[in-house]
């Protein structure tokens, strides 16, 4: 079990009796994996309905945030040509 991916992804190291900042760490990585928002809906009961909404909000979410990321990362080229040379 200790080799498995996942737990070793999850594994945080405490340096120097630290644990505070370990803690903190090991919250923000449960919270990009999404282990934290998981625990907190499975707490109470999901309607077969809401579900079906709240995973269609967050499809499109990822696919508008997908598109802004495109759209910035275009816009903020350091080595693009100018669209209008001579102006």
């Amino acid at each position: 079990m200790a080799n498995h991916l996942r737990f070793v992804g999850r594994t945080v190291m405490v340096q120097n009796g630290n644990v505070e900042a370990a803690y903190g760490v090991l919250n923000r990585i449960m919270a990009q994996d999404g282990v934290t928002d998981a625990v907190r809906r499975s707490r109470y009961y999901e309607k077969p309905t809401r579900a079906r909404r709240r995973r269609a909000f967050e499809a499109c979410r990822r696919v508008y945030c997908a598109e802004m990321a495109r759209r910035i990362a275009f816009l903020a080229r350091s080595a693009r040509q100018d669209p209008w040379p001579g102006c």
